[in-house]
C-alpha cells in the first residue's frame, strides 16, 4: 500500500517560503499550504502566496485570516516607517521594527493545529539564520524549543507522533536558497519579497528584504526576476 507523506507548508509567497515549498515537493511530500492575511501592509504578499501555490500544484491551500493590527508594534502591522537604505551592518545590529511580535509563534500554531486533523507529522518553515535581517524566531534554538513544546502539547504527541519542524534554508546563504530552488525549478518573478510595494506589485529595491533579496541573487551570479520600482539593481548593499 502507498504511503502518502504530507506536509503543512507556511508560505507567505515570498523567495524563502517558496524555496522551502520547492524542498518539501522535491522530498515527495503531499504539499498543504498554508498562508495568513494577518494585517500585513499589502494584499500582495497573499496573491503571490496563491500564484505560488497553484505554479506547484499544492493538495491544498488554506488563507487563514487573524488580525495582528489589534496589537500594532510593527512596520508591516502598523502606523510605522518602513526602513529603507540600511547597510547589513545596520540591518544585524538590533531586532528590526519590521519583526512582528511573536509572529512565527502565532503561526507555526495554526499549522500545527491543521496538521494534528490532517494526522500529518510535517511542517515545513523558511526560516533563515544567516541572512534573516536579525528576527529571534528564525533562529535555531527557537525552532527546537517549539518543536518540543509542539510534541508536549498535542494528542498526537502524547500519543508517541512525533511531530518535525523542518527548516531546510535555515543554514543556507540568501545565494545559497536561490541556487536550491532554481535548481528544483522555482520561478522566482511570482515571488513578492519587498515589504513596501507599489500598489501594482512593483517592489521598493531599498527594504531590507529587497535588500538582502537583491545580495542574494548577485551572490549567485543570476538575474533577479522580481519586478523593482525605478531603480538600479546594481546598487545593493
Amino acid at each position: 500500500m502507498l504511503i502518502i507523506k504530507k506536509a503543512v507548508i507556511l508560505l507567505s509567497g515570498g523567495l524563502d517560503s517558496t524555496t522551502t515549498l520547492a524542498i518539501a515537493k522535491s522530498q515527495n511530500y503531499e504539499l498543504y499550504a498554508l498562508t495568513f492575511r494577518y494585517g500585513q501592509r499589502h494584499e500582495l504578499e497573499v496573491q503571490a502566496a496563491r500564484k505560488v501555490s497553484n505554479f506547484f500544484n499544492v493538495k491544498d491551500h488554506l488563507i487563514a485570516d487573524i488580525d495582528l493590527r489589534l496589537f500594532g508594534g510593527s512596520a508591516l502591522t502598523d502606523d510605522i516607517s518602513v526602513p529603507k537604505d540600511r547597510s547589513i551592518v545596520e540591518m544585524n545590529a538590533e531586532v528590526p521594527v519590521t519583526y512582528v511580535p511573536a509572529r512565527n509563534t502565532i503561526l507555526l500554531s495554526f499549522a500545527l493545529a491543521w496538521a494534528e486533523v490532517l494526522k500529518c507529522n510535517d511542517i515545513f518553515i523558511g526560516v533563515n539564520a544567516l541572512d534573516y535581517s536579525g528576527y529571534p524566531d528564525c533562529r535555531p534554538e527557537y525552532i527546537e524549543a517549539y518543536q518540543q513544546m509542539a510534541r508536549l502539547a498535542t494528542k498526537a504527541g502524547v500519543e508517541g507522533q512525533e511531530l518535525n519542524i523542518h527548516t531546510p534554508l535555515i543554514k543556507m546563504t540568501k545565494a545559497e536558497i536561490i541556487q536550491n530552488g532554481v535548481n528544483l525549478g522555482v520561478d522566482y518573478s511570482l515571488t513578492l519579497s519587498c515589504y513596501d510595494p507599489t500598489s501594482n506589485g512593483e517592489f521598493c529595491g531599498k527594504c531590507d528584504s529587497c535588500q538582502l533579496r537583491l545580495k542574494g541573487f548577485a551572490e549567485a551570479g543570476l538575474a533577479d526576476p522580481g519586478h523593482y520600482f525605478s531603480m538600479e539593481k546594481d546598487s545593493v548593499v
